[in-house]
């Protein structure tokens, strides 16, 4: 009986140790652009979008943008292949996901933060303004 507790013990740790071990290869973490240029793997990183860089090719699908991140005041460019998010140019902030390559950061991901509908509301009640 001893020996099936073992076992079971044995199999429940090995499935835990693969789970583990599966989850930390699966996370993506943020990183600065410093580090995004150095990162042999993919990784996140976060800015705002510089105004007037982004250049959208619709025949090849391919987006390309600088991002700049105000704390640092380092910029990156980026390039995106697949179609054009919505409302990116008003975009508050822009997350890409992907890795650094040849001069550019390859992103297979973007996350676009648009500014909420309810900003106007908020300054409404904060300062008395009243929309025209």
């Amino acid at each position: 009986m001893k020996r099936a507790y073992w076992a079971g013990a044995i199999l429940v740790i090995g499935f835990l140790a693969l789970g583990l071990s599966t989850f930390s290869r699966s996370m993506t973490p943020y990183v600065s652009f410093a580090e995004a240029k150095a990162a042999p793997r993919t990784v996140q990183v976060m800015g705002a979008l510089e105004k007037g860089t982004s250049r959208y090719d619709a025949n090849t699908k391919t987006l390309l943008f600088t991002l700049y991140d105000e704390k640092t005041k380092e910029s990156i460019p980026v390039s995106y292949t697949d179609v054009k998010p919505a409302n990116f140019e008003d975009a508050v902030s822009i997350v890409a996901i992907g890795r650094y390559d040849k001069g550019v950061f390859a992103a297979e991901k973007l996350l676009v933060k648009c500014p909420s509908k309810y900003q106007g509301e908020e300054m409404e009640k904060q300062y008395g303004a009243k929309k025209a």
